[in-house]
């Protein structure tokens, strides 16, 4: 029989021994032709496999692998060293408030998922040109632990998928855009909906407005500056009074407004497509002004315009606003969270 020190000591090992072959694990691999004639039919399979020993709730982020939805969610290199231009959506997601509506997908050990991808919507290939490709995803995965708090996971990725491009290398948007008029546009906004977005619209034109008016008087370090967008510099002050001077500039409520995504996202917009956002789920619950508000979601989304400058998502939410401020500025002087903080101003910086 066990002495009961042994048998304390077996159970440790046994307990250390099971934590340690219990960790979360996933892995990608991307599927599609050998060949397409025509970038139309470039059509690629992500498949998601949960290669560890528990079940993971993964966030149903829309801009990774798990949404349809033409973000930039792969890296496509050519033969030759060429890149295909990016011209799908760029989002503004916070994946504290996907938990909140638990918006996440349910993968148990040793399942996968498939995930189709139409390239076509997300790349223009004609500067790139004819020839072989090799595409590899992005591998970055939010996970909703048991205490509802979200974590990164990097899948393992299997090698990477290649196909030769041949034909007509680019498609034009499949939706005709009309151009901005004096009052906004709507497309399947209910009335109710119809009058929120006005209201935001007015209050995000005062927000860019105001935004406007602080850089231009504000000619050396200050703390709402700094703590958005670095340590200062001339050069970084001339390039947030350009953005804002074009976001102020652009007639917010002349806009047009589609209400027809039902995710978990506040918006998105493609930026060659000026004066037009899709607004999603999260910017109805929004308050209008302050803190990731609808009027705020408005400027974030005016800002990845290409004719306002086109900022990048480079870091979501106030605290990796801030942290991206002091690690990266020349980032953060081109993050569109950065420039909504900046101009929501909330809580107030001098």
């Amino acid at each position: 029989m066990l002495s009961s020190s042994l048998h304390t000591l077996l159970s440790v090992l046994v307990l250390a021994v099971l934590s340690v072959s219990a960790k979360p694990g996933l892995s990608v691999a991307v599927s599609g032709p050998a060949s397409v004639t025509g970038v139309q039919n470039l059509k690629v399979v992500a498949t998601i496999t949960n290669t560890g020993d528990e079940t993971l709730k993964i966030l149903n982020d829309p801009r990774g692998l798990l949404s349809k939805r033409p973000a930039n969610k792969f890296t496509i290199t050519s033969s030759h060293g060429g890149r295909p231009a990016f011209h799908g959506v760029k989002v503004k997601y916070s994946p504290t408030v996907a938990v909140q509506a638990g918006d996440f997908t349910v993968l148990p050990p040793g399942s996968s998922i498939d995930v189709s991808h139409d390239l076509s919507e997300a790349y223009n290939f004609t500067s790139s040109g004819v020839g072989a490709y090799e595409f590899e995803a992005d591998n970055l995965f939010y996970i909703v632990n048991d205490n509802k708090e979200v974590s990164t996971l990097w899948a393992n990725q299997a090698q990477a998928y290649t196909a030769s491009v041949a034909g007509n290398l680019a498609i034009a948007r499949s939706e005709p855009f009309g151009g901005l008029t004096k009052r906004a546009t709507f497309i399947g906004c209910t009335a109710a909906r119809q009058t929120l977005i006005n209201t935001a619209a007015a209050s995000a034109q005062t927000y860019a407005a105001g935004a406007l008016s602080y850089v231009t008087s504000h000619t050396t370090a200050s703390t709402r500056f700094t703590t958005w967008f670095g340590s200062f510099t001339t050069a970084r002050r001339s390039t947030i009074l350009s953005h804002f001077t074009k976001i102020s500039g652009s007639s917010i409520s002349g806009f047009t407004f589609d209400c027809s995504c039902t995710d978990t996202s506040y918006a998105y917009v493609y930026p060659s497509t000026f004066g037009k956002i899709y607004l999603c789920g999260a910017f109805w619950n929004a308050p209008n002004t302050g803190t990731d508000s609808k009027a705020g979601t408005l400027v974030h989304e005016t800002s990845h315009f290409t004719a306002n400058g086109g900022t990048n998502d480079y870091a979501y939410g106030q605290s990796a606003a801030k942290s991206l401020a002091t690690s990266n500025p020349a980032q953060a002087v081109m993050n569109a969270d950065s420039h909504e903080y900046f101009a929501e101003n909330n809580p107030v910086l001098a």
